[in-house]
């Protein structure tokens, strides 16, 4: 059986380690915190029930989905047969610098080894590696078990085997893989909710719109399209002859908003306390963590109505 590393348990790691193995991989979980890793097997001893629900777990049971995943508190014995690692520690370019080293020396000389990373380039961590062409970034969208699209961001020396492979693997589990020719600060995907999250500040900031509007705009409008399809195939299904029509007609459109989009909105100061404070107005931040199981259950319920549509609708 082919076996993954997981290492670090907090919230990506655990969530990584559902994806692989109800895929039907052996995942073994290391973190620094022995107890950690056993707190990370109990979480996901408690959210299989709601997935198999939900027709989740490719066909298997949450008992066998569990019987793929194990902890240990030696790194080496994790990375002992691994063919891929999956580096989950904290958003500091020195602590992946001592991993990363630690990764490279101890796991099997032809396992990939991956970084969660949200944001940190992988030149900044990988350079100085023996190995540092069988490295490279895998960044999940939160939880990956439930949301499929991962972007795979290569360093300037990450071979192309590293990167065929990881695809590969990825798509094996059933990821979406976004496959970056470079790296960028910011990579694809934070780059996207970065300009639309600019906007939207903007648009409360000079009293447009209420955060509820905004959110509306997306939660009722966009997003009902984006949930299965992108936009440039958004924009090419929204003019009778295709992208370039749509171009041609509402190109002019978007080029007299340029102009006014082109500065930050001020992420601070009273935009911020306005905006938290209608945000605890309607969730109270002793609730935040009863609304984040709820968002994960929507989550499941719309990953299981795109998975049975998918399946019906390619069928017909």
């Amino acid at each position: 059986m082919l076996k993954i590393a997981i290492i670090g348990s907090g919230f990506i790691g655990r969530a990584w380690a559902i994806s692989y193995a109800r895929s039907g991989y052996d995942v073994v979980i290391w973190d620094l915190d022995s107890e950690a890793a056993g707190k990370a097997i109990s979480y996901i001893e408690g959210v299989l029930g709601d997935l198999k629900q939900n027709d989740l777990l490719n066909g298997n049971s949450p008992a066998q989905v569990l019987s793929h995943l194990s902890v240990t508190d030696d790194m080496e014995v994790a990375l002992k047969g691994a063919i891929h690692v999956q580096e989950n520690t904290p958003e500091d370019v020195e602590i992946k610098k001592q991993v990363f080293l630690k990764l490279d020396t101890l796991a099997p000389k032809d396992a990939i080894i991956a970084s969660s990373t949200s944001g940190i380039l992988p030149s900044k961590f990988t350079e100085e590696l023996a190995g540092r062409d069988r490295c490279l970034v895998v960044h999940p969208i939160n939880p990956p078990y439930l949301v499929p699209a991962a972007e795979v961001v290569p360093a300037p020396w990450t071979s192309q085997e590293t990167m065929d492979r990881t695809k590969t693997l990825l798509i094996s589990a059933g990821h979406k893989p976004i496959v970056m020719k470079r790296e960028l600060d910011g990579f694809v995907m934070n780059r996207l909710q970065g300009a639309m999250l600019e906007e939207c500040f903007r648009l409360v900031a000079d009293g447009y719109a209420t955060i509820e509007d905004v959110d509306i705009g997306i939660r009722e409008g966009l997003a009902l399209r984006w949930s299965f399809m992108g936009p440039f195939e958004t924009i090419d299904l929204n003019a009778p002859a295709g992208v370039r029509d749509y171009v041609e007609r509402y190109g002019g459109l978007y080029q007299d908003l340029y102009d006014s989009m082109q500065r930050r909105a001020d992420w601070s100061g009273e935009v911020l306390d306005q905006i938290e404070l209608d945000r605890r107005k309607k969730l109270p931040e002793d609730k935040l963590t009863e609304r984040q199981v709820w968002r994960d259950r929507r989550l499941m319920a719309l990953a299981a109505h795109k998975q049975k549509a998918s399946k019906e609708i390619d069928t017909k």
